[in-house]
């Protein structure tokens, strides 16, 4: 499918009624996705959830992040398959990031997995630093994989 421009993507708070098109989204992009349940904790604790769609409603990417204490935690982070390289995930971030400023936040974190090439580039592009290592902190097949942390200064 070809890119869509940005014009055409519409960005609204995560609601009950997107989770089925999320966890479709979960389901195909990850060998242990979130379940139900913990996305409707995470909106039940009114965490930062966010969707962006297309104009008919279609879901094609989704973002949650949790802010406390002057820091923001970017929990969950996708873009559906078939829309990867299209600029969602840079979008989703950037609105993640002015959500945090208003917010009060100056330290933006996150953890990535060691083998996740595409999103390292993109978080280091928008200034994200390495700030340590979870050994062992993803589920993997064969086992379990380590993550990076990273930071981002606001």
């Amino acid at each position: 499918m070809s890119a869509q421009p940005q014009t055409m993507w519409r960005l609204h708070p995560m609601t009950p009624m997107y989770l089925p098109q999320v966890l479709e989204i979960e389901a195909a992009s990850y060998d242990f996705p979130w379940t139900d349940l913990i996305f409707r904790d995470c909106l039940n604790v009114g965490y930062n959830a966010w969707v962006v769609t297309n104009t008919v409603g279609e879901v094609l990417a989704y973002a949650l992040m949790s802010m406390a204490v002057g820091e923001a935690h970017i929990l969950n982070i996708c873009v559906a398959p078939e829309h990867r390289r299209e600029g969602l995930a840079r979008f989703l971030l950037q609105h993640l990031e002015m959500t945090a400023r208003a917010g009060g936040v100056n330290l933006m974190l996150l953890e990535v997995r060691v083998s996740n090439g595409a999103a390292r580039r993109l978080y280091e592009q928008l200034g994200y630093k390495p700030l340590g290592q979870r050994r062992g902190y993803y589920p993997a097949i064969g086992g379990r994989e380590d993550a990076l942390v990273l930071g981002l200064d606001l």
